[in-house]
């Protein structure tokens, strides 16, 4: 993602991560959450739903174990401007990256 920042044009871009874990006493409302994230069906737009199957295998798995995960992605990136650190030039370091890590 830090590289679709930087095609899109943003200077120091940034991709981070954060994962939470939450726990539902039912399945209803975790599909409340995830429509007021947004998050539902990505297939509507294409014309398929979500097979019954499916829902009901989800809801069963959520039932018996309770937690769901969020995968929660930051990007940043900022408007590149000529006040902005520049990166050195490769092998301009005055001190070894090796010789740092070796003194861990």
């Amino acid at each position: 993602l830090g590289g679709a920042l930087q095609r899109a044009a943003f200077a120091l871009p940034v991709a981070d991560v954060d994962r939470l874990t939450v726990r539902y006493a039912a399945p209803a409302k975790l599909f409340d959450d995830l429509k007021g994230m947004g998050e539902t069906n990505c297939l509507a737009r294409r014309g398929k739903a979500l097979r019954r199957d499916c829902l009901a295998a989800a809801s069963g798995r959520l039932a018996a174990e309770g937690n769901v995960t969020f995968d929660l992605v930051t990007l940043t990136g900022w408007s590149p401007h000529e006040s902005q650190h520049k990166p050195l030039a490769p092998g301009s370091a005055a001190h070894s990256l090796a010789r740092a890590v070796s003194k861990l």
